[in-house]
């Protein structure tokens, strides 16, 4: 893979890091619970930490850093701002979406590491990677229990 399409492939990750940490605030904005808004607030201040992280990576490489979300994660957060207001802020549809958002990063890492990428930037998308595995991991736990408490209290 020539040095173009490594940068190309970083500034798609630094898209969907951005889109996360903007994803993530939202989540937090459309929750009453202290720890959720807690838990967001952090998993966004980690995605801005992975959009430093590959911005300098692509500037060593002499390519300009992508410095903007994507329009599906505008649209992503324009949808879970809609969803939150009809549901009354409801944290299991927040939760949902969230999962969704952190599907599309799982999406968009796994893509990147299907590619042939020089060993050192190999290893911190793997690493980035990871986090997003655990991201998503613990947001579609804490949504089955949210889920099955709710679905106790209804009998």
């Amino acid at each position: 893979m020539d040095k173009d399409e490594v940068i190309a492939t970083l500034n798609d990750l630094i898209e969907t890091s951005k889109d996360g940490a903007q994803g993530f605030r939202s989540c937090a904005e459309n929750v009453s619970d202290l720890q959720l808004k807690t838990l967001f607030a952090d998993r966004a201040r980690g995605c801005d930490g992975a959009v430093v992280e590959l911005q300098d990576i692509v500037r060593s490489l002499g390519g300009d850093p992508e410095t903007r979300s994507s329009l599906s994660g505008t649209l992503h957060r324009r949808w879970l701002d809609i969803k939150s207001a009809s549901a009354g802020h409801d944290e299991l549809a927040v939760l949902e979406e969230c999962e969704r958002g952190e599907d599309v990063a799982k999406r968009s890492y796994s893509q990147a590491l299907e590619r042939v990428l020089p060993p050192e930037i190999r290893a911190v998308v793997e690493r980035q990677y990871q986090g997003v595995l655990r991201n998503h991991d613990q947001i579609k736990s804490l949504r089955d229990q949210l889920q099955v408490s709710r679905n106790l209290g209804k009998r």
